[in-house]
């Protein structure tokens, strides 16, 4: 059973996502919160899997709250879903960078709501990737001003070559696919790119991806 927390100040947004989780047999809203802070105190009493954090909040935005579950040892299990208003927002580059595995807005379809605590509680972490492409290519200007070289140096070629995929939102499969690859291969070599990286999971890799020179703002995938 995938166990799921709600994180927003709009006790109607909260109603309509536990609705719609607790209709799947394999998911569980199990914790409610109207601030980062009061989900915090949850978090540190109540085993979850999947947080959804709604980005603006009183007593503690979703970037803070991200912020803190990514630096809490007892808390390395749960992964945060920030959930969003707009499809672009000024903090989605800083979120990324502490801890979120992924963004979906508001409006989303139910089954793009669903497929995406399944996603995350997974571990493979990307979801929803045109969204998050089109908000990485709008954040990647606030990162850096030049590509950092020095990032890829524990790297070798053919890690350099999955990072520069996963960084374009490949799954494992299509990464597979396109490095005539199974799919094991795929994943373990993804596995090695994060551990070489300390990324927390592939949403990092695709900052790391831009920080790098590997992707810039702009491109498409195919």
């Amino acid at each position: 059973m995938i166990r799921v927390a709600l994180a927003d100040d709009h006790q109607l947004v909260r109603a309509g996502f536990r609705a719609l989780l607790d209709s799947e047999p394999d998911i569980e809203v199990v914790a409610e919160a109207s601030g980062g802070e009061e989900l915090l105190r949850i978090l540190r009493t109540t085993p979850v899997d999947v947080a959804m954090i709604d980005i603006r909040m009183p007593d503690g935005d979703g970037l803070w709250t991200t912020e803190q579950i990514a630096a809490d040892p007892a808390l390395a299990r749960t992964r945060v879903v920030i959930v969003t208003t707009f499809e672009l927002d000024e903090y989605v580059a800083r979120a990324i960078r502490a801890g979120a595995s992924g963004f979906l807005v508001k409006d989303t379809e139910p089954v793009d709501l669903i497929r995406a605590v399944r996603v995350v509680a997974a571990g493979d972490a990307l979801l929803s990737p045109g969204i998050t492409r089109r908000l990485l290519e709008r954040a990647a200007t606030g990162m850096r001003d030049a590509p950092d070289p020095h990032l890829l140096k524990t790297l070798t070629e053919r890690e350099v070559d999955v990072l520069r995929l996963v960084a374009e939102g490949l799954t494992n499969d299509e990464i597979a696919q396109r490095l005539f690859l199974s799919p094991l291969t795929a994943k373990t070599h993804v596995s090695r790119v994060m551990q070489k990286l300390h990324a927390r999971d592939r949403a990092a890799l695709v900052v790391i991806g831009y920080e790098a020179g590997l992707v810039t703002p702009g491109w498409r995938a195919d």
